[in-house]
């Protein structure tokens, strides 16, 4: 990680702070001198700031129950962002896995590693989202079979990969995808001729919500590692 950020998860020390010590000579790495607040660095070097060996807090993995009118976002931005849910410390460190439109509500993954968060959102993974889907018109007995095969997006060159559609209602199915294209979900349903009125992120991988709305919780340590394939 950054040099900066691992002062932040060693410190009390704000990111902006922290820059400002490095570049004034304040720390060291493995007994070199750096102003570079860029500097990549591991949690087993040894990384001394005014004389105090630091020492990064442990990683921290949250699901919240995201609801809707709000951003996946570190700062308010017309709407409230997803982070006034979440009462933690450093809560500028923690970033945000998979965001969601601001109509969407459902799971979304909060932490402060990003390793583990990369290798969730990394094409290779094909890490599962499952949606629920309310429509605006019935749901053509054709659509099933598309979505497995694979669908041209607007302003796309290639198809989607495999989708696995539930029917569970005239109105209503169940979405799992395993990409994470932009406006994924309403796109697939816009090409066939439908329209996207209310959307829910239930599960990802093989986490499933089970928070209340605006909730917070932290993963287990098997949840954690469920993603670490």
């Amino acid at each position: 990680m950054r040099l900066d950020k691992f002062l932040c998860k060693s410190s009390e020390h704000s990111r902006s702070q922290a820059r400002h010590l490095i570049a004034a000579g304040a720390g060291t790495v493995n007994s070199l001198k750096t102003v570079d607040p860029a500097q990549q660095v591991h949690e087993n070097n040894c990384i001394i700031l005014n004389g105090q060996i630091l020492l990064a807090r442990p990683s921290r993995y949250i699901m919240l129950h995201k609801p809707a009118n709000s951003i996946c976002s570190n700062v308010d931005e017309g709407y409230p962002s997803i982070f006034n849910y979440i009462d933690v410390p450093a809560v500028d460190d923690l970033h945000i896995v998979g965001r969601l439109d601001t109509d969407t509500t459902g799971l979304v993954l909060v932490t402060d590693d990003g390793r583990w968060s990369f290798n969730i959102i990394r094409p290779q993974q094909r890490c599962e989202k499952v949606y629920l889907v309310d429509l605006r018109s019935p749901i053509s007995a054709d659509v099933t079979e598309k979505f497995s095969t694979g669908l041209l997006l607007h302003g796309e060159k290639s198809l989607t990969l495999p989708a696995k559609l539930e029917v569970l209602g005239p109105r209503q199915v169940r979405l799992t995808i395993t990409q994470g294209k932009y406006h994924q979900v309403k796109r697939m349903f816009a090409a066939v001729g439908n329209k996207v009125v209310k959307l829910h992120r239930q599960q990802i991988g093989s986490l499933a919500l089970d928070v209340q709305e605006s909730d917070w919780r932290y993963l287990s340590s098997a949840e954690i590692a469920s993603f670490n394939l």
